[in-house]
Formats: C-alpha cells, sequence, structure tokens
C-alpha cells in the first residue's frame, strides 16, 4: 500500500463508495447498468404476452450479465490505457 493514502477506520459507507468510485469508476456504471436492466424487466414483466415466466427472466438475467460484462471489460482497457499508453507527467515515475 502507498503512504500518500489517508486509510481511517471512521469512514462511513458513502464515502468509501465515493473513493472506491474515484478509483475505478466503471464498477458503479456496471451497477447501475444492471439494476436498470432488472427494474425494465420487472417493469415489462406483466406484458410479456405469452412468452413464459421462466424465459422473461432469463433473457433478464442475460441482459443484465451482458452489461456487466461489458463495464467490466471497458473498465480493464481504460485502466491497460492509463498505466501503459496514456502519456505521463515528466515528475511522475
Amino acid at each position: 500500500m502507498s503512504s500518500d493514502r489517508n486509510w481511517s477506520y471512521e469512514e462511513d459507507h458513502s464515502s468509501k463508495f465515493l473513493r472506491k468510485a474515484k478509483e475505478s469508476p466503471f464498477v458503479p456504471v456496471g451497477m447501475a447498468g444492471f439494476f436498470g436492466i432488472v427494474a425494465y424487466g420487472l417493469y415489462k414483466l406483466k406484458s410479456r404476452g405469452d412468452t413464459k415466466m421462466s424465459v422473461h427472466l432469463i433473457h433478464m438475467r442475460v441482459g443484465a450479465q451482458g452489461f456487466v460484462v461489458g463495464a467490466m471489460t471497458l473498465g480493464v482497457v481504460y485502466s491497460m490505457y492509463s498505466q501503459y499508453l496514456a502519456p505521463k507527467n515528466p515528475g511522475e515515475k
């Protein structure tokens, strides 16, 4: 661990979430997309027509998982770009 971080045992959940979101910004995006797709699927549940319940739930699960995997992939690509390809300041190691 680096010594420049100010770790505190008194850190509440909201400030911890904000700190983690700044470190890896695609995690909250993935979580928001997951919950958004699940909410949309639950909203559309009553108007699914002749589709079986199990098929509707499987489609909802696949959509939510796809969004999360996409967000994770974008996060890894962003991380690799910022670590290896982004121009660095001359004074930075």
